[in-house]
């Protein structure tokens, strides 16, 4: 839930950048994230660990924007990005708003 209304904000701030043309789309959007992080995401963690320990996590953001990327291939004309370089950015602002849900709630 709070991914789908991090994705309109976010489609809302930088509309050059990223689209999302529903509430509907951004729900389903992040239900395809949700499944890709769960089933897909930890075998490019595996594969990229020694790039990851290399630069000491950061390119742990770069896996995030791949896995925004192929939800936006996965989703169509409906949910898409630009670049590759909006993607990394939606990346950074998911895991800004995570990092600070998660302090909160615990």
């Amino acid at each position: 839930m709070i991914n789908a209304v991090v994705f309109l904000a976010t489609a809302g701030f930088f509309p050059q950048y990223f689209h999302v043309s529903s509430l509907w789309v951004s729900l389903i959007a992040a239900a395809v994230l949700g499944i890709l992080n769960m089933f897909v995401k930890p075998f490019f963690v595996i594969l990229s660990l020694p790039i990851t320990v290399l630069t000491l996590g950061f390119f742990y953001l770069v896996i995030n924007a791949f896995m925004l990327e192929l939800t936006s291939v996965l989703m169509g004309d409906t949910f898409k990005f630009a670049n590759f370089g909006a993607a990394f950015l939606v990346a950074l602002v998911l895991s800004g708003v995570n990092l600070v849900i998660t302090n909160y709630r615990s």
